[in-house]
């Protein structure tokens, strides 16, 4: 096959490649500039965060009624805001032609 010195090739590389993979992403400086910026993105802020998770069944229920209330709202505006457009449309057009 390849001899010893091929062997001690690869047995070199699969030292040097780790080692110096560690040195390079596991510097500071390197964290720093490329890491942290894009933690933002990555990750919600703390406080679009639940920190404070309910633990008994009564915490439980009132987060759900507190979440069905919040989605029902948002469902409410977002019919509210589609029947204001349609009854724009419908106010505006009257059919193919403007005369008809």
């Amino acid at each position: 096959m390849g001899g010893p010195n091929l062997e001690v090739f690869k047995f070199g590389l699969y030292l040097f490649v780790p080692v110096v993979a560690l040195l390079h992403f596991g510097d500071p400086a390197w964290y720093h500039n490329h890491v942290l910026p894009y933690k933002g993105h990555l990750f919600p802020s703390p406080d679009r965060t639940h920190s404070k998770i309910p633990t008994d069944q009564t915490a439980v229920r009132e987060e759900l009624a507190r979440m069905k209330a919040e989605k029902l709202a948002r469902r409410m505006e977002r019919e509210k805001g589609l029947q204001a457009q349609e009854e724009a449309v419908a106010q505006s057009s009257k059919g193919w032609f403007k005369w008809w």
